[in-house]
């Protein structure tokens, strides 16, 4: 099955075919282009919103994401992000696999059909030109037998007749003859050409055009051929991607397993519990008495009015109000944060300090490893004078220990705020809190402010946890043993191993080496009663000082 031989005559639909078969060509290769467009705009758009639903740093959304449930969507969002970036690669693929050698194809093939349809059109060029020669000599030879015949005719009628003089016979004679010889030369020239035409269109038609068709023929499977891998290319190459869209999938299909209801709702105890206990029965008030009617100890009355006298001698509330019966207005005027959290509740006051803490302490690691570096590129430059000079990194080496210095005694402060939080030291009282910026300058009475210290963040009366009860009991059984005339004993003495400065309520400052008397040991809560030149005393915390104990004082415990 050749072209050459089954299409001989179909020159010019073949031309008109093989046009089509480009034509189909570029179209495909157009299609894959607009489809490596549409993959690269898809990729973007799944970007974007990936990237739109991303929380924020350093906002509270970022807080959101610790629940399970948040942290799936989040896992959705970077798979997304992984998953766009699949159809990138198969977009990609596409353009230089597919779109790029096609394109370069194609120009080839036009250059090669070019090529054979010049050649066929030059044979058959050359096969009009033969057959227009066979024409010209044909034509000649009828021309000439004709003129012969005629000249014969005339030369016979001149011959029988008996007026005509023997010269013009004679003529006649020579003019037939020479005609004849005419024809016979045209005769011959027409033979000759007609056997060379017959030549040429023999290998016109079996040699030259089917060599020519065989080539187009060939050329033209070879198109369909380059189609057919190119279409099994496109297949292949979003194969190729299934498996890593699949992980993506699967990615997806973990963190939404990984969702935990029980974990969340614990974190949601955790981001929201207050730490204050719920109130208790409200007792009933009897108002047929025609005397002045009682007033409950839980009344909101007794809460502002007694309350300060009941926390004084250690007393415990009996009763409360629900948190949500009152806003506090004060707070609200307030505005700024306190700086040791004291306007929210207990717990979420103890994560703060907490969250505070470790965020110095992180710092102050920092900045150590930075005067570490500093030190060694100083010693470095000691022993290399060549590298730099030492004495230009004293100035960053003292500006970095300024640093650490002024973390530490910040994370002090903080780290006191938090033992206050979690009842290891005696609570300030209401002017220490006030001197911590709690409250405004201009502050409401005494008994208000009483009342103020009962109230939940949300401005509602209630009672404080017990760890804040027990920790007020212990401010007041700490301000009445101070108050008292006697002073109690040393058992000991002990030696400060750090310098601490005691800015809290409670508490005494020593400097690094200094030797004072131990009052009262460390009762399991981390901090030991001192004093320091007989009336001067305080807590400081057991882990800054080295106690030396009294065996035969009263009240000392032998350590072993």
């Amino acid at each position: 099955m050749s072209w050459g031989t089954e299409l001989w005559d179909q020159f010019d639909n073949l031309e008109k075919h093989t046009q089509w078969g480009i034509d189909i060509l570029e179209k495909y290769i157009k299609f894959v282009k607009e489809r490596t467009e549409i993959e690269l705009s898809y990729a973007k758009q799944l970007r974007n919103l990936s990237k739109k639903y991303q929380p924020k740093k350093n906002s509270k959304e970022e807080e959101e994401y610790r629940y399970t449930a948040c942290k799936a969507f989040l896992s959705t969002l970077n798979e997304m992000n992984d998953y766009a970036g699949q159809h990138e690669v198969i977009s990609e693929n596409m353009t230089s696999q597919i779109t790029v050698e096609l394109a370069r194809y194609v120009q080839e093939l036009k250059q090669e059909r070019k090529s054979h349809f010049h050649d066929g059109r030059k044979a058959q060029q050359h096969i009009e030109t033969c057959w227009k020669q066979l024409e010209s000599s044909k034509r000649r030879f009828e021309r000439d037998c004709k003129e012969a015949d005629r000249a014969q005719q005339y030369f016979e009628k001149m011959d029988a007749d008996i007026n005509v003089t023997k010269a013009d016979v004679e003529k006649a004679r020579q003019q037939a003859q020479m005609r004849h010889q005419m024809a016979e030369d045209s005769k011959a020239d027409y033979s000759s050409i007609l056997q060379k035409f017959n030549h040429e269109q023999h290998e016109y038609y079996h040699t030259h055009i089917p060599n020519i068709f065989q080539k187009i023929q060939e050329m033209e499977e070879r198109r369909i051929v380059r189609i057919g891998e190119s279409v099994k290319t496109y297949a292949e190459l979003d194969r190729q991607v299934i498996p890593i869209i699949g992980k993506c999938l699967d990615g997806i299909v973990k963190a939404a397993e990984s969702i935990d209801p029980k974990n969340d709702s614990q974190l949601a105890i955790e981001a929201y519990k207050s730490g204050f206990e719920p109130p208790g029965d409200i007792e009933f008030e009897d108002y047929t008495q025609p005397m002045k009617r009682t007033v409950s100890d839980n009344s909101l009355s007794n809460s502002r009015g007694e309350g300060k006298s009941e926390l004084k001698f250690g007393g415990k509330s009996k009763g409360k109000l629900w948190p949500f019966i009152k806003k506090n207005k004060l707070s609200l005027k307030l505005g700024a944060t306190p700086e040791d959290f004291s306007n929210l509740p207990p717990e979420q006051r103890r994560k703060k300090l907490q969250q505070k803490v470790d965020e110095l302490n992180k710092e102050i690691q920092k900045e150590m490893d930075q005067r570490d570096a500093i030190t060694k590129m100083k010693d470095v430059y000691l022993k290399n004078p060549q590298m730099g000079d030492p004495a230009s990194l004293d100035h960053k080496l003292a500006e970095v220990s300024q640093n650490i210095e002024k973390l530490r005694l910040e994370a002090q402060k903080f780290e006191a705020w938090l033992a206050e939080a979690e009842g290891r030291l005696p609570a300030r009282s209401e002017q220490a809190r006030r001197q911590s910026g709690m409250y405004d300058a201009q502050s409401p009475p005494a008994v208000n402010s009483c009342a103020q210290d009962r109230e939940s963040p949300d401005g509602s009366y209630t009672e404080e946890r017990s760890q804040e009860s027990e920790g007020k009991v212990l401010a007041a059984d700490f301000d009445d043993e101070f108050d008292d005339e006697e002073t109690l004993p040393a058992i000991g003495t002990c030696k400060a191993l750090y310098t601490f400065e005691g800015q809290n309520e409670g508490t005494i400052s020593v400097v690094e080496g200094e030797t004072l008397y131990v009052i009262e040991e460390d009762k399991g809560d981390g901090w030991t009663r001192i004093r320091r030149n007989g009336d001067e005393e305080g807590y400081v915390p057991t882990s800054y000082v080295e106690v030396y104990l009294d065996k035969n004082a009263k009240g000392a415990k032998t350590y072993i």
